[in-house]
């Protein structure tokens, strides 16, 4: 059909597209630009406030378990 030149055209764009892929998504520039820019996106720095009010959250919600537990222990004790 295409002949041996044909065949040898075919594997040299197989073995030479992952290595150009490669060769360009390796770059440091573009890695470090792309690496900072993702990390940023899932891991943006901390705000103080926010923190603050999570943290405040956090201990309501404990309180509230205590005093659950608490009315939960006297009602058993009573009885």
């Amino acid at each position: 059909m295409g002949g041996w030149k044909l065949e040898v055209m075919k594997m040299g764009i197989y073995m030479a597209f992952p290595v150009g892929l490669f060769h360009y998504f390796n770059q440091p520039q573009y890695f470090e630009e792309w690496v900072t820019k993702v990390k940023r996106d899932l891991y943006p720095p901390d705000d103080p406030e926010k923190r603050e009010m999570i943290e405040n959250v956090i201990r309501e919600l404990q309180r509230r378990d205590e005093v659950k537990l608490l009315k939960a222990l006297e009602s058993e004790t009573v009885k």
